[in-house]
């Protein structure tokens, strides 16, 4: 157990974070799985920035390995245009 009072105030702000870096990390996995099942190119491509913008934010912030972000782009943006 921590001693001190900035060792224990850093433990309850790793809880926060990790838990806010779970819920967007999760937000990013829902969305990719609803374009990859959106049937309609029409909405997928409206949908498709929007989803972009999300994976890149993810990856800014570390949640994500860059690579990873680049890799979930091209197959998005792939299937998107062999719909």
């Amino acid at each position: 157990m921590a001693n001190h009072k900035s060792a224990l105030k850093r433990i309850r702000r790793n809880e926060a974070v990790r838990l806010r870096n779970r819920y967007q990390h999760k937000t990013v996995r829902n969305a990719i799985k609803k374009l990859r099942n959106e049937e309609d190119k029409k909405a997928a491509e409206t949908m498709l920035p929007s989803v972009i913008g999300m994976i890149d934010k993810l990856a800014k912030r570390n949640i994500i390995h860059a690579n990873k972000a680049g890799n979930l782009k091209g197959k998005l943006m792939r299937s998107v245009a062999a719909m």
